[in-house]
């Protein structure tokens, strides 16, 4: 529940991309609300922190699946590959299942993070004011 401070705030939104385990776009809103709590703060660089860690993830998983599209476009063609092609194609079918997982998990913790903004811009603020 957020915390009010007497201070009107405007709201802002951004609908970020449904991951393709939901179809539901989801809403960030962004208050201009100074965070002021020692844990809120703790809270917002740990979900810096596990995002940093979700982009790592995710770039990884790509690369290890790579840029399988071509095959599994000319096997959804009707085009049978063998050898070497079909062991990339296994591999980058199964890849793209972690790949969706490293998607999502990216998305639910770009959602979490979205507070650093405000603390971000609260601590630029204060800082140019010093």
């Amino acid at each position: 529940m957020p915390r009010t401070n007497g201070i009107k705030s405007e709201t802002s939104a951004i609908e970020l991309p449904s991951s393709p385990d939901t179809e539901d776009a989801a809403i960030i809103k962004d208050s201009s609300e100074p965070v002021e709590d020692t844990q809120d703060i703790d809270d917002i660089l740990n979900s810096l922190k596990a995002l940093l860690s979700t982009v790592e993830k995710l770039q990884k998983v790509r690369q290890e699946v790579g840029d399988i599209k071509p095959l599994i476009e000319r096997m959804l063609d009707g085009e049978l590959v063998g050898g070497e092609e079909l062991e990339q194609l296994k591999a980058g079918v199964n890849g793209m299942n972690r790949l969706v997982r490293a998607y999502s998990d990216h998305h639910a913790a770009l959602f979490k993070a979205q507070p650093a903004r405000k603390l971000l811009d609260q601590v630029l603020k204060e800082g140019h004011a010093v």
